[in-house]
């Protein structure tokens, strides 16, 4: 799978650990940097590359997260979820089709980091759209779709 990261000046350690997870996983990077303190900037570059279909998944990391999930979430068509545990990464995947996820350096070790990272991208692709979760993304969408045209 080819997967787009990037983030900020205070999250460049945790960005790092994770494109050598992902790597390990036999996963292809594009790396968008981490040089500009606009977190808005690089979140936005990730998104659009995952909603054009250049990169099939994306993660942004800044100090909380928060952030560059906000950012990312501006991009139409990107599903950012914000992630600080294993069962929200899993939940992320399964639940909400979630094509990225953000990270806080500073509120997440290195080690669950790399955990929910694995457990998200394990799950990536098993959003099953008759599901119980399937109309409630299929509302998000509608709603998406029906803003953009205004």
């Amino acid at each position: 799978m080819i997967v787009a990261i990037g983030s900020d000046p205070n999250a460049v350690e945790l960005k790092n650990e994770l494109i050598d997870e992902l790597k390990e996983c036999g996963h292809k990077v594009v790396d968008f940097g981490s040089d500009d303190p606009v977190y808005a900037k690089v979140a936005i570059a990730v998104a659009e590359s995952v909603v054009r279909g250049e990169c099939e998944r994306g993660i942004v990391v800044c100090g909380t997260g928060i952030g560059v999930s906000v950012a990312a979430n501006k991009v139409p068509g990107a599903r950012c979820a914000l992630v600080t545990d294993h069962y929200q990464a899993e939940r992320a995947a399964l639940s909400n089709d979630a094509n990225l996820i953000a990270m806080g350096q500073l509120v997440t070790g290195v080690a669950v980091a790399r955990g929910m990272l694995r457990v998200w991208m394990t799950n990536t692709g098993c959003f099953d759209p008759q599901g119980r979760s399937g109309p409630k993304v299929s509302h998000i969408l509608e709603y998406e779709n029906i803003y953009d045209s205004q």
